[in-house]
């Protein structure tokens, strides 16, 4: 008499498929009700994104028609985009995306005649100091040091004698050192 066997009914395919996409869904409506929750305490990080050269009104104004390449490359840096197909352009572009501001978006271009300088072109272009001063990053730095020595500082400098704000404690010598190492080699023999 043949042995019967019994088989217990396996779960379609279907079936499986229908309680994954159910745990999925639950899955991500507890997760999207939870960051609803902490929405302000916890923020993404976003990197900010720059890219290419920036280009100030000091740099422009320091060409000339006439400039060789090399000149031009010297004060404006190498061009973000030197295309074979328009060899006698140079485009310099700049863009900076970071979180919680509007991208910015610069474009200056600078046109040769064989190796000289012709003719640039591009928007209104911020000074140093003016773009220095939109990249506040909401960071609080401390007080930013004085860069320029006073006269007085300048004339201590001259005579020899160290200002009065720099002049330290002399430092105590270092204490010799106990400790015993081995020859690096091994002895002769």
């Amino acid at each position: 008499m043949p042995a019967h066997t019994f088989r217990t009914p396996r779960p379609s395919m279907q079936l499986l498929a229908a309680i994954a996409l159910c745990a999925l869904a639950t899955g991500c409506g507890s997760l999207d009700s939870a960051s609803n929750r902490v929405a302000g305490l916890v923020t993404p990080y976003k990197v900010e994104v720059i890219q290419g050269n920036f280009v100030s009104r000091e740099q422009a104004a320091a060409l000339k028609p006439g400039m060789e390449r090399a000149q031009v490359r010297d004060i404006l840096g190498t061009p973000l985009m030197a295309s074979v197909f328009h060899e006698n352009r140079w485009d310099y572009v700049f863009t900076i995306k970071r979180s919680g501001t509007e991208p910015q978006v610069r474009k200056f271009t600078v046109f040769f005649k064989g190796n000289e300088l012709e003719r640039f072109e591009g928007g209104e272009l911020p000074s140093e100091a003016e773009f220095v001063s939109t990249l506040d990053n909401k960071r609080k730095l401390g007080k930013v040091p004085e860069l320029e020595a006073s006269e007085e500082t300048l004339k201590n400098f001259k005579s020899g004698k160290p200002a009065a704000s720099t002049a330290a404690a002399p430092a105590a010598p270092p204490a010799p050192s106990t400790a015993s190492y081995p020859p690096l080699e091994g002895a002769a023999r």
